[in-house]
């Protein structure tokens, strides 16, 4: 931020705008990432079975770690290694010593659990208060926290961030879209954090309850947990006349606030450094590419003490670029998608946000939209079922323009997919991370 900027006060006292790692230059955080990977690396092998296992295994020590491009020596850590390790296996403290622990929701198999000492939950704390500050976001600013509470980590995130940062905070949690919007008009909080589809749904009840959102208290948004285009970004701030940035983080490293968009430029999320180390790798061959390559993010925390994580594959897709507003600290491209739920259609390469910002381009879509993968015979068969604007819904389908929608993802990704447009508040609301993809294609 530029300088000159009054200070604020926090719950600590009075404090400098930027704290000394966004101050920092590259060399100060290189250094500073040297050291703490040293400790973080002795730490996991000394206290965790499994890394002691998988670096002795690779053929590593800790003693073999010298400077950042050496953690590429060192082995991955995979979503698998979790489930197996669990639920306290990659603890690498006392289980007494944990004060709390987070998990995954387990759809897919046993849940991932993740444990905090008290220090990692200052630690949080601080960096999420970092990214709602970058945001936007000061002491005595009313936050709403539309993000789940429980073991999601991202209500609880959240939520001791702004109170580090000295705002009151409304915790809302998920659901109820109609008390939502209620909360918002009699509280009329500065700041919403929430994930960008559930934005969308509480535009469409302010909307029902014949509400402007544009006269709304909101000035800032903090969106992540899925990943959301530019174009939804221009639909929210537009909607709601507010400065809406991006979030990212995941359990398995810390939570929400790993790293943050800054209000100022709003070009990718400078990535908190000073305690997340960011690679970006091939995702076939593990390669570590250079900055500036997209591939496949993987995270290595540095302060951690409960839950050290080590090269974590993330299966997000993105690229690291140099820091603009935080010049110390890379950004990251906002996520276009993940290696893991990419559609692959017929040889081609689909995400989910590719066919989002198509339609979002449209004056008739509000944003709505699910994809069906089926097969006829041999052919696999891609359906969008989008949802048509309440204004813009003739009745009959919109035929014309689906498949001015259609002839464009054909001419620009590739694909031949059937566009139906559906009548408005026909597909399920997300109440929390959106489902996009429906894979009702017959398992061989």
């Amino acid at each position: 931020m530029a300088s000159g900027n009054p200070q604020i006060r926090t719950p600590g006292g009075y404090t400098a705008l930027l704290d000394d790692a966004e101050r920092a230059s590259r060399d100060e955080i290189v250094a500073l990432q040297t050291k703490r990977l040293a400790w973080t690396l002795q730490h996991a092998y000394d206290n965790v079975a499994h890394y002691k296992a998988a670096f002795d295994a690779r053929g590593v020590h800790p003693s073999d770690f010298r400077q950042l491009s050496d953690l590429a020596k060192f082995p991955f850590t995979l979503k698998t290694d979790l489930r197996d390790n669990y639920p306290f296996g990659l603890f690498a403290v006392p289980r007494d010593q944990v004060v709390r622990v987070h998990a995954s929701s387990g759809t897919t198999g046993k849940p991932i659990v993740v444990g905090y000492t008290a220090a990692d939950i200052e630690m949080w704390a601080t960096v999420m208060a970092r990214s709602i500050r970058a945001a936007g976001g000061r002491s005595g600013m009313i936050m709403h926290n539309a993000y789940g509470y429980g073991l999601f980590t991202g209500g609880l995130g959240a939520h001791y961030g702004a109170e580090k940062l000295g705002c009151t905070v409304v915790p809302v949690s998920g659901g109820m879209t109609e008390r939502q919007v209620q909360l918002i008009n009699d509280f009329k909080p500065d700041i919403i954090t929430v994930t960008p589809s559930y934005m969308l749904v509480i535009l469409d009840e302010f909307k029902r309850q014949g509400l402007d959102p544009r006269k709304s208290s909101l000035k800032f948004g903090i969106f992540g947990a899925e990943p959301w285009t530019n174009a939804m970004r221009a639909e929210i701030e537009q909607a709601f006349d507010l400065d809406a940035t991006d979030i990212y983080g995941l359990s398995e490293v810390i939570g929400p606030g790993v790293s943050q968009e800054c209000i100022e430029t709003k070009d990718g999320l400078h990535v908190w450094e000073d305690h997340f180390l960011p690679e970006v790798i091939d995702p076939d061959s593990g390669e570590v590419l250079p900055d500036g390559a997209k591939g496949e993010l993987v995270f290595t925390s540095l302060t951690k003490q409960a839950f050290p994580i080590i090269r974590y594959r993330t299966r997000d897709l993105t690229r690291l670029l140099p820091g603009t507003a935080r010049p110390g600290m890379r950004r990251m491209e906002k996520i276009t998608g993940r290696s893991d739920d990419m559609i692959i259609l017929r040889g081609v390469n689909v995400f989910p946000t590719q066919i989002e910002e198509v339609l979002l381009g449209t004056d008739w879509c509000g944003g709505h939209f699910v994809i069906e993968l089926t097969r006829t015979g041999r052919m696999d068969e891609m359906t969008v079922l989008a949802e048509a604007r309440p204004e813009s819904w003739d009745g009959a389908g919109m035929q014309p323009h689906a498949e001015r929608v259609a002839t464009y993802i054909k001419n620009t990704i590739g694909i031949t997919a059937q566009i139906k447009v559906v009548a408005p508040d026909t597909l399920e609301r997300s109440l929390g991370k959106a489902r996009r993809v429906f894979d009702k294609r017959p398992r061989e």
